[in-house]
Formats: structure tokens, sequence, C-alpha cells
């Protein structure tokens, strides 16, 4: 478990930070690799030869100094070691060396060095790569005294390890840049449907949409596509057919009424007019649930002027209401359809509460509608039923207060058609509270 948690952190979220992983690894392989053949094959190879090289000569100028006998041939020794061999040469006599215990390991070169001089020269031998720039300093004991010879750093190193290692860094960032640019272009088309299967949940159009990218991107593109027309001409048809219901019952509700009025008003016409408008008050409420949003397209909306016009209306019915909403909040939404979300909110406050609040908070990711009231509230076990179509809560929240239970299930099918949800949860005016959370 933690071992796939670990992994889950460590490997990219995104579908290109993924896929690049996917070609980048075993390119860093490859060069890993390749690096590793290199120096452990080549470099050693080829630094062990010229580490031979420099010991053979060394040793050559050793024998040739040991067989000099006088000043001048001693003199042309020299010469000979700058002129053909690019060795400087100094002669110390009477001087002795330290014993040398183990090889050198300050310099990586300096070991082979070493090797090479141990196995060619048959003395007592020091080495110090870093006393002088660009110069290792070789000294060999000799009976009479101490040979130094100035060897240069060149010969010791290959322009082949630096030609190798630009190829190697430079390749990878060229073919790091061209996976980088392809798998960018290749994501594209992914994003775009996944931006366009957001937007089409919230209920807004997706103009401009077509088929692009691989094979397999094309493929769910058209069966988007395909969904969205589904979808939306089932919407056409409900649509019309709660048209079509509408007219068909309200036409003899209205006959009804009308006959009711020529009657001799009484008790029992009164009774009747009572029943004939909560059959048109449920009509409302089943067609208002059915119906969800229509045909109306978001726009960007002053939230604070539509809760306005909200609270407007409650107060003419005499709901008191207090507003706090901070302005400039705007969001694109179908404007009557969020007014009729946050008013069935705030008419199902006004008829278990005394007063009702209406605030707004602002987040990264969109903006809460805060509807608040100092009623008798609803249990946390009880809250999510309430969303449930015709469902009521006894005893603070039945028939006798009014509803069909309705209200909160059109507030939240009309926030999740925007890509949102309402919540109900504990008010700190002690009532309940309802959050309609709504994204950008």
């Amino acid at each position: 478990m933690v071992a796939t948690e670990l992994r889950h952190r460590l490997l990219p979220r995104s579908l290109f930070g993924r896929s690049l992983l996917i070609i980048v690894m075993p390119l860093v392989i490859v060069q890993i690799v390749s690096t590793w053949y290199f120096y452990d094959q080549h470099w050693d190879i080829v630094s062990r030869r010229l580490a031979q090289a420099i010991a053979g000569d060394v040793a050559a100028i050793v024998s040739l100094h040991e067989r000099a006998t006088t000043p001048a041939e001693r003199a042309e020794v020299v010469a000979l070691a700058l002129r053909h061999m690019d060795l400087r040469v100094d002669w110390r006599p009477g001087e002795r060396l330290p014993p040398i215990d183990r090889e050198p390991d300050d310099f990586f070169i300096a070991g082979q060095l070493f090797s090479a001089l141990r196995e060619r020269v048959d003395r007592p031998i020091a080495i110090d790569p870093e006393s002088r720039p660009r110069q290792v300093e070789i000294l060999v004991q000799l009976q009479d005294g101490v040979i130094e010879l100035m060897a240069p750093q060149k010969r010791l190193f290959t322009s082949t390890a630096y030609v190798i290692i630009a190829w190697t860094v430079g390749s990878s960032l060229l073919l790091f840049a061209v996976a980088s640019l392809f798998m960018r272009n290749q994501v594209k088309p992914i994003r775009r449907l996944a931006a366009a299967a957001e937007s089409f949940g919230k209920g807004r159009d997706v103009p401009g949409f077509k088929l692009e990218g691989a094979t397999e991107v094309r493929q769910a593109a058209s069966a988007f596509l395909l969904m969205r027309q589904r979808i939306q001409r089932q919407i056409d048809q409900r649509t019309t057919m709660l048209a079509g219901v509408s007219h068909d019952l309200r036409t003899p509700l209205t006959r009804m009424r009308l006959g009711l009025a020529l009657l001799p008003q009484s008790s029992d016409t009164a009774d009747l007019q009572g029943d004939i408008s909560e059959m048109e008050r449920m009509i409302q409420a089943y067609l208002d649930f059915t119906r969800g949003e229509g045909d109306e397209q978001p726009v960007d909306s002053d939230l604070g002027r539509l809760v306005d016009e909200i609270a407007a209306g409650a107060r003419r019915d005499g709901v008191e209401i207090a507003i706090a909403i901070p302005s400039g909040l705007r969001l694109a939404v179908r404007p009557n359809a969020i007014k009729r979300c946050i008013g069935n909110l705030v008419g199902n406050a006004a008829r278990h509460a005394s007063r009702v609040w209406i605030g707004a908070i602002s987040r990264p990711t969109g903006i809460d509608i805060l509807v608040d009231d100092d009623g008798p509230g609803i249990p946390p076990a009880e809250r999510e039923n309430a969303f449930r179509p015709f469902h009521r809560i006894d005893p603070s929240r039945n028939k006798a207060t009014g509803g069909v239970g309705l209200g909160l299930t059109i507030a939240r099918d009309i926030a999740r058609g925007h890509g949102g949800d309402v919540i109900l949860e504990e008010s700190p005016q002690g009532g309940l509270r309802a959050r309609v959370a709504l994204p950008l």
C-alpha cells in the first residue's frame, strides 16, 4: 500500500507528463548505459594507453640519463626529452624520495600513470599532478639523486571524451525537445475534448468543436458528439411533451375555475377553489421539476443583482430577509434558472423560519451562495433524503407548511445542471444552511 501511494505521488498526474516520461525514461537509460560503457571500456583503455606511452618515455629518459657520464651528455638527454617527448627534465643530485606506501588517489589519471610507471621503471617513483598548473610532476629515485620530469596533462587526456559527452547531452536535449513538442500536440485534442465535456456538463454550449488528433481521440470525440446530440434530442422531446401536458392539464382546470366563479359562493365552492389552486401549484411544481432549465443559455451575470431581485420578491411576500453579497461577483449562469434555484431555497427556508440570510463566498474554483435560516433545521441523517422528489420530513416540514416536496429537488437539479451542487449544512444562525456551489 505504501509503495503504491509513493508511486502515485512520484508519477506525473497529467497525460502529457506520463507520456513524456514513457519516452524520456528509455532515452535516459540508453544514455546511462552508453556513458557507463564508454567510461568503463573506451575511456579506461585509452587513458591506460596514454599513461603507458608517458611511462615508456620516462623509462627511456631514465635509462639514457643513467648512461650519460658527462654534463654535456646529460644536457643532450634533457634536450632530447623536450624536443621529441615534450618532457621537461631536471636533475636533483643527492636528493632522496620519501617512502611511498600506496598509490595516489587524489587525481583519477594519476593511479593509471603510477601503475604504468611502476611496470616500466624499476625505481622508486612519486607523482604530483597538482603542484603546477597543467603539468604532472614525475619524480624517479636514482642512485645518486632524483630526476624530475614534467609531463603536460594534455598527454593524459583525449578530446574524444569531451566530444562524446557533448554529443550525448546535446542529442538528449534535442530528442527531449522534439518529444515534448510532439506529445504536446498529441495531448491538445484530449484537452479540448475534456474542456468540451466539462462545458457541456455545466450546461454551456460547445461551439466550434471538431474531430482532431489520433484515431482513438477522434473516436472518443465522435462518441461525445453523438452523446450530446442524443441528450439534446431527449431534452427537446421532453420539453415539447411537457408543453402539451401543461396545456392539456391547465385547460380543464381553467374551465373548472370559471364554472366555480359562476356558482353562488359558499364554503363548498371555496374549498373547491382551494383544491384547484393546490392542483395548479402541484402541476407547476411538477413541470418545473421535469422541465429543468429549458432552452435558456448561460450568460455572464451579476450574482448580486440576481439575489437582490429574489430578495425583493420574497419581501413582497412578507419574508424578513438579509443580504450580504460582495460586489463584483459575476459568473456565466442561466439567470432565470439560478433565480428559480435560489428562490426555491429562500421559499423553503421562509416556510420554516422567521428570518432568512443570503450570503456568498468566492473560491478559487467557483462561487458559493449561502441561504441560512433560524428554523428547526433538518437532522444530518435526513439531509440527503430531503432532495428526493416528493419527500417530506415530519414533523417540521410537512404538508401543513406548504409545498409538494420538490423545492430542494429542483434547486439541486438546476445547480448540477451548471456543474455544481446544493449541500445542506448546519447554519451559524441556528437553523439550516443551503450551500449552492457553482463552478467557474
